[in-house]
């Protein structure tokens, strides 16, 4: 069976939002675009759903977490090498993102992390398939 999967993100400003992340490289899909929300081509099968914090509240009976303020996920991106990591990372801080951990190292992986606009955690990683005997 093959599967999707689609993360919804509330957002407070949808056209600073898509600013963002067309500054990153990511695609829109116009037919799920319109003034609430738009689904953010992430790679095959996975995509990322931004509505605006109003609509976003209409899926569910929690109050929506404001993700400034707190962690309520962490997204995480795969990469094709360190320098992959290293430029989403940048092009995300020049397009207005914020800070999050400084890159770090592991065995056979290295990573980058940044905050979205709305205070979303999202991470880059690459993992080294020869060190990781794959």
């Amino acid at each position: 069976m093959s599967r999707e999967i689609f993360v919804n993100l509330p957002v407070k400003d949808l056209d600073a939002s898509i600013t963002f992340f067309t500054q990153l490289g990511f695609e829109f899909n116009p037919a799920f675009t319109n003034e609430k929300a738009t689904c953010m081509i992430v790679g095959d099968g996975i995509f990322v759903m931004l509505l605006v914090r109003d609509f976003f509240q209409t899926f569910t009976r929690k109050p929506v977490a404001e993700a400034a303020n707190g962690t309520e996920v962490i997204l995480a991106l795969s990469a094709d090498s360190r320098e992959e990591v290293d430029e989403m990372v940048a092009k995300a801080l020049a397009a207005g993102g914020a800070e999050s951990n400084p890159a770090s190292e592991q065995p056979g992986m290295y990573g980058g992390s940044f905050q979205d606009p709305d205070g979303h955690l999202w991470e880059v990683i690459y993992m080294d398939p020869a060190a990781l005997g794959s």
